[in-house]
């Protein structure tokens, strides 16, 4: 009798093991994290926004703490500025955790030039109404093509003779 009190209950617990989630049985509970390291961002002008390659942002002066698994990039924008990136790269040593560089990143933002939008354009100027000139008789002579000759060409400028 004792036996089969021990066999239900043993049972139970397998039972119950089976309907639970398997976390445990994946093993993700020895995996690690995702790498982070953290990167000081820094611009001249400060106050730009820094816009990771993985979607953080921050004002500058700040840092971010990027995933190291990949390079990745960092761009900076200002108004009256042109964007800047800049690329970092994942770096692995022996016996070292894997850091990106460069850190700290510092960028100087070039102020943008004129605005190249363009400008509404003047409306057009009617010109007078002029005659049509008469056609040209058809010539019979034929036609060949000289080349187009410009006012300081070494070569003479009187047309080649015509063959018949």
């Amino acid at each position: 009798m004792m036996y089969r009190a021990f066999a239900i209950i043993g049972c139970a617990f397998a039972l119950a093991a089976c309907s639970s989630s398997s976390d445990w049985a994946s093993l993700d509970a020895f995996k690690s994290g995702a790498s982070l390291d953290t990167v000081s961002l820094e611009s001249e002008p400060p106050g730009a926004e820094a816009k990771a390659s993985n979607g953080q942002t921050c004002r500058t002066p700040c840092a971010l703490a990027l995933p190291v698994d990949a390079n990745s990039s960092v761009t900076f924008t200002l108004n009256g500025y042109q964007p800047e990136t800049e690329r970092l790269e994942a770096i692995t040593a022996t016996g070292e955790p894997p850091r990106l560089r460069p850190n700290p990143v510092v960028v100087e933002l070039t102020p943008a030039g004129p605005s190249t939008a363009k400008k509404p354009a003047k409306p057009a100027t009617k010109k007078p109404a002029t005659r049509p000139k008469p056609a040209a008789a058809p010539s019979t002579a034929p036609m060949t093509a000289s080349p187009v000759q410009s006012p300081s060409s070494p070569w003479p400028s009187s047309p080649p003779p015509l063959r018949q």
